[in-house]
């Protein structure tokens, strides 16, 4: 693979990763440019696994080594300072990639074969989104759909805290909302929304009835879904509580909520 030592941050060939942590700069440029960034060996080796292409690699010298790439990949090498300089941060595993961003299935398609489906409606902290995309693929959902409101799961922060598994359950982003909740259910879903409401019913107590198909809506970190999304859901479901607290943060609720609903063949 071609190895190209930089020596200048202006160098424009880099411009996919200047400002890396101008969030809302990244998240206009990079669905603009069809990219999305993947930091680390690890990372970037799951994104390769999946089939996504690089478009190049930046990485320090003593990084290089690690990295198992397309013969055709560009690769740019820099100092560790001058890494810092281009992207604005320190970059603590040596290396980053701008990979091609995959299209994404439809929502028919995503769930054709799906039991367990989450859906995400205004989750808007990446480090949220990252973490249950991680739980997701640790305990057997099968996919993942993401209103328009929320946080993009290719996200450079949501990439790397899911540590890869963002490319390891298949996702899509609604085009219809809360309409794809009443496409789920025609699909043969139950669709429960977890959420603090007058009629709500225990977690355990929904699983023990649920059927082969279950949906589990999810919503913002502190005002939870919305009356619109909850407009569409079958039943509101809540995580019984101790101790005087109402609810968990919304990456720990996703974790319990997925081991309480997960499929028992």
């Amino acid at each position: 693979m071609p190895v190209i030592p930089i020596s200048d941050s202006s160098d424009e060939r880099l411009s996919d990763y200047r400002d890396l942590t101008d969030v809302a700069l990244r998240r206009r440029i990079e669905p603009e440019r069809g990219l999305y960034m993947a930091e680390g060996a690890k990372v970037i080796a799951r994104a390769l696994a999946a089939g996504h292409q690089p478009r190049s690699v930046l990485v320090s010298e003593r990084w290089l080594d690690s990295l198992r790439l397309p013969d055709d990949t560009e690769v740019f090498l820099a100092d560790e300072q001058l890494l810092e300089t281009i992207t604005g941060y320190q970059v603590h595993r040596g290396a980053l990639a701008a990979m091609q961003r995959p299209p994404l299935p439809s929502l028919a398609d995503l769930v054709r074969d799906a039991r367990r489906v989450v859906v995400l409606e205004s989750i808007v902290d990446h480090t949220n989104v990252g973490a249950i995309f991680r739980s997701a693929a640790g305990l057997g959902a099968d996919a993942i759909v993401v209103a328009p409101t929320c946080a993009d799961p290719l996200y450079r922060r949501s990439v790397k805290v899911s540590m890869g598994t963002v490319f390891q359950v298949p996702w899509t982003r609604a085009e219809h909302w809360p309409g794809a909740l009443d496409e789920l259910r025609d699909a043969g879903f139950a669709v429960a929304g977890l959420a603090l409401t007058a009629d709500a019913v225990a977690l355990d107590t929904f699983a023990a009835a649920a059927g082969d198909r279950v949906a589990l809506v999810m919503g913002a970190e502190g005002d939870g879904l919305t009356t619109q999304a909850l407009a569409h859901v079958d039943q509101a479901v809540v995580i019984p509580m101790a101790g005087g607290v109402d609810s968990l943060n919304v990456a720990a609720a996703s974790a319990v909520a997925m081991w309480e609903l997960r499929t028992r063949d």
